[in-house]
């Protein structure tokens, strides 16, 4: 079977869907893998790297994915990279489905198996393949060192014979994973560091790691956390009383590192104007929920904005901006993840959509848009591409 590693064609995308370690790996299960020249040079992996692992090179994205029983990729290809894709392909990707509902529609049309890395359920099995922990750690780290070279103050206390520097102060808002890295990077750097999260399982992480924990406490907050293991949204009662705790502590901070998400949901307000203005000038903001709508009410998307003394920061695809380690983490998720649906004897992909984890994941199946929650949209995308009107459900 031939596996494919087109470049990433999304602007800004730096990472790559394997490296000479997985590769190696891939072609050690019987599989043939080709990967596009020049793909590798965002996280500085060379071609004769992946070469000498036993992947073999193809000029142009056409030629690689060419035959390909399987595409793997780092984010979802365009409606048109798709077509280029064979009928009955597998392709594995970080596919944004809440975003992306033609490249859904395409695939289905195409007859290619789609499998969303980041609608993998939270259980045992599947957390080796957990994208969206791998690359959000990374994030958190990143946020921290960002806003550190921007602060145009130390963030340890020090102790010196011309006077005492006081400690930074850093406020964490979301304590999943990228927030608790966030935590352990700044009290790393020497911060002063608390956080905040709508559940109050998050309070004992926090802790752990030596944050202050800021919550306010109600009966709402018992069932503040999905099965899933996300934040569920909450009331506007309780927003309004946690921005009035979050307003009173914001004001003494030097930098606010904004993490909260909920998947397919605009990411929620957390910092307001006014709270930004509360500020002292010199502080940092950065916020890694700007793709969704942002946590932060001025940042700007792929921008760094300055409001009233306050740097606010809304890098995009902050993974990609530790690129190579980004790469390694991502490609040995996808490993974990094909690894298992490798057939030994055949060396053939071996798909029971009666798995837990690959029922989670489908997006596309046989020419289908299997999973329910993106039936609908796909459907409305695909009517669009054709330049008709959506059929009523229900309708002949």
């Amino acid at each position: 079977m031939k596996v494919a590693i087109p470049k990433e064609r999304r602007e800004g995308e730096t990472r790559l869907a394997a490296t000479p370690e997985t590769v190696k790996k891939l072609v050690g299960l019987g599989l043939e893998v080709t990967v596009e020249a020049g793909a590798g040079a965002g996280a500085f992996i060379a071609d004769a790297a992946l070469e000498a692992a036993g992947a073999k090179l193809a000029k142009g994205a056409k030629a690689t994915v060419e035959g390909a029983d399987i595409v793997l990729k780092v984010r979802a290809p365009t409606p048109a990279e798709v077509k280029g894709y064979k009928s009955g392909a597998t392709l594995v990707a970080i596919m944004n489905p809440y975003r992306e509902a033609d490249t859904i529609a395409a695939c289905a049309a195409a007859g290619v198996d789609a499998f969303a890395m980041e609608l993998l359920p939270r259980i045992t099995r599947a957390q080796t393949m957990d994208v969206l922990s791998s690359q959000a750690n990374l994030a958190g780290y990143k946020a921290v060192i960002d806003a550190a070279a921007t602060f145009a103050r130390a963030m340890p206390m020090m102790m010196t014979a011309a006077g005492t520097v006081a400690p930074a102060k850093v406020f964490i808002m979301g304590a999943g994973v990228a927030g608790l890295q966030a935590i352990a990077t700044a009290r790393r750097l020497g911060a002063v560091v608390s956080a905040t999260d709508v559940r109050p399982v998050a309070r004992e992480q926090v802790q752990s790691l030596g944050a202050t924990f800021v919550m306010v406490e109600s009966e709402e907050t018992k069932a503040a956390e999905t099965s899933g293991g996300y934040a569920r949204e909450m009331s506007e009662d309780y927003k309004r009383r946690q921005a009035e705790l979050i307003s009173e502590t914001i004001k003494k901070q030097d930098i606010v590192i904004c993490t909260a998400l909920i998947p397919g949901r605009p990411a929620p307000l957390l910092v307001s104007e006014e709270q930004v203005r509360s500020m002292k000038p010199g502080s940092v903001i950065v916020d890694l929920a700007v793709e969704q709508g942002g946590n932060c009410a001025l940042s700007q998307p792929g921008k760094v904005v300055e409001v009233d003394g306050v740097t606010i920061m809304g890098h995009l695809n902050v993974p990609g901006r530790i690129a190579v380690d980004a790469t390694s983490l991502y490609a040995k998720n996808l490993l974990n993840f094909l690894s298992p649906l490798i057939d030994k004897e055949t060396k053939a992909l071996k798909i029971d959509l009666g798995d837990e984890i690959l029922k989670a994941t489908c997006l596309t199946h046989a020419g289908e848009v299997v999973h329910p929650q993106f039936k609908e949209a796909a459907a409305a995308a695909a009517a669009a591409a054709q330049g008709a009107p959506p059929a009523e459900e229900g309708g002949e």
